[in-house]
């Protein structure tokens, strides 16, 4: 069976949407974990480099055992991470803690076992503390300060100390200021492009958490019209039905069945009453409320007809021109809410051009797709950038440009979309795009 809308339904997003943004939204904890271990491997590299330039070229006496299985435990540890985090998933705050703990207390032996606090490359502490600061939170920042603090203390009071044959009164033919010029080089460098990459992931993930936000405020919007659209049904539905049973009386009462004058008053009246309960009706399905009972079994061609038919019969002033090109036809189970969602976007057209407009319904790749064109003067540039958001309009009463926006919920709902622009040669053009999974007979939708 199709997608079925119900007040719920309505007001809240899919599941599987929701279930989607919420995953998208713990990914950024997934990226910056993996940049975290690039620049892993990074670091690997560039600690066999140095120790080859300093013990070969600067001849600098290092104990090569004892850092090679330093960097060993660097590179498992790397290499169990990649494991670890080869597929997307949650990374916890405490999980970034501790990757770049053991970051740090690599450094710190690498160190210990190189001059400690007087090598230059002491300083990529402080690219430690960078990224703890843009990846942690709350406590854990400040932890980052005083581990790297620490451990910068105990090289200068445990370690043995490097010893040049040129002090730093040399200037740059100092090996050691040589050290500190690439240490500088080298920090800023991983700075600018690793913590731009990791600013990148936490501006995506801010950007995601806003639109939830604004979703949610939407739908939350949509839940108030519906609760006022309901209260407004029952203080209403009661005087029409009493209205409808005394012109039902009237009608078979003698005085006004030997007047044929007053018949037609009478069924003129009726009709009114009728097309009372019918806008009542669509303020419901509007609201986010379809009902069950008013759907029926038809046809995908007979839904749309019957659909055209009914909106010109009801805008006196229309000229809709309809071309039908869906091809093959597909059962379907007629669904109020959608009816209504199409006539909003008509009713839209209408008002932006009375003179002409056009609905073409095509079929491509499992989407129904309606088109809506017409003539007018098109849409603002502020109103395109903030397409489906509600009271975006330019009619210049309270309440409007609610029509495309509750047009655009309702297609989310059936997981479809509703996109808008203006056309080359004057007016504007909304398309509508519908999975015929969501609108037709489940096995019809299989079929094609």
């Amino acid at each position: 069976m199709p997608a079925r809308l119900t007040p719920a339904a309505a007001a809240l997003p899919p599941p599987s949407a929701a279930a989607r943004s919420a995953e998208r939204g713990d990914a950024t904890g997934f990226k910056n974990m993996q940049q975290l271990i690039q620049l892993r491997w990074f670091a690997v590299v560039g600690q066999i480099l140095t120790i080859e330039v300093a013990r070969y070229t600067f001849g600098v006496p290092l104990p090569l055992p004892q850092i090679g299985t330093v960097i060993a435990c660097l590179v498992l540890f790397n290499a169990a991470s990649m494991l670890r985090w080869r597929r997307g998933r949650r990374v916890a705050n405490g999980e970034l803690f501790f990757a770049l703990l053991v970051d740090v207390l690599m450094l710190t032996a690498l160190l210990h076992l190189s001059g400690g606090a007087t090598n230059p490359f002491s300083f990529l502490y402080l690219l430690q503390v960078t990224l703890g600061a843009v990846l942690l939170s709350g406590w854990t920042v400040w932890a980052m300060v005083a581990i790297t603090t620490a451990c910068f203390v105990a090289l200068a009071a445990v370690s043995p100390p490097l010893v040049f044959a040129q002090g730093l009164e040399a200037g740059l033919a100092s090996p050691q200021m040589q050290g500190f010029l690439v240490c500088f080089v080298l920090n800023a460098a991983l700075v600018g492009v690793f913590i731009t990459r990791i600013s990148r992931n936490l501006r995506l993930r801010d950007a995601r958490l806003a639109s939830l936000r604004q979703r949610a405020a939407e739908h939350e919007h949509i839940v108030r019209m519906g609760l006022l659209a309901s209260g407004a049904a029952h203080e209403l539905g009661t005087p029409l039905a009493t209205l409808a049973v005394i012109l039902g009386d009237w009608r078979r009462m003698p005085a006004f069945a030997q007047q044929p004058e007053l018949l037609q008053e009478i069924a003129e009246m009726e009709h009114e009453l009728q097309r009372c309960k019918t806008i009542l009706s669509g303020i419901l399905l509007s609201a986010g409320e379809a009902r069950g009972e008013s759907s029926a079994g038809t046809t995908l061609h007979a839904f749309l007809d019957g659909l055209v038919q009914m909106w010109r019969a009801t805008r006196s002033s229309a000229a809709l021109a309809y071309t039908n090109r869906i091809g093959p036809d597909l059962p379907m189970v007629s669904d109020s809410a959608v009816q209504q969602m199409i006539c909003n976007v008509l009713d839209n057209a209408l008002e932006a051009s009375p003179a002409g407009m056009h609905l073409d319904a095509t079929r491509e790749d499992g989407m129904l797709v309606l088109t809506v064109t017409d003539t007018g003067p098109g849409f603002a540039p502020g109103m395109l950038a903030n397409f489906g958001t509600p009271y975006q309009s330019t009619k210049g009463r309270p309440g409007a440009g609610l029509g495309l926006f509750l047009a655009v919920n309702v297609a989310r709902t059936l997981g479809g979309t509703v996109s808008a622009c203006n056309r080359p040669g004057g007016g504007a053009s909304v398309t509508l795009r519908l999975p015929l999974s969501a609108v037709t007979l489940e096995d019809a939708a299989h079929a094609d």
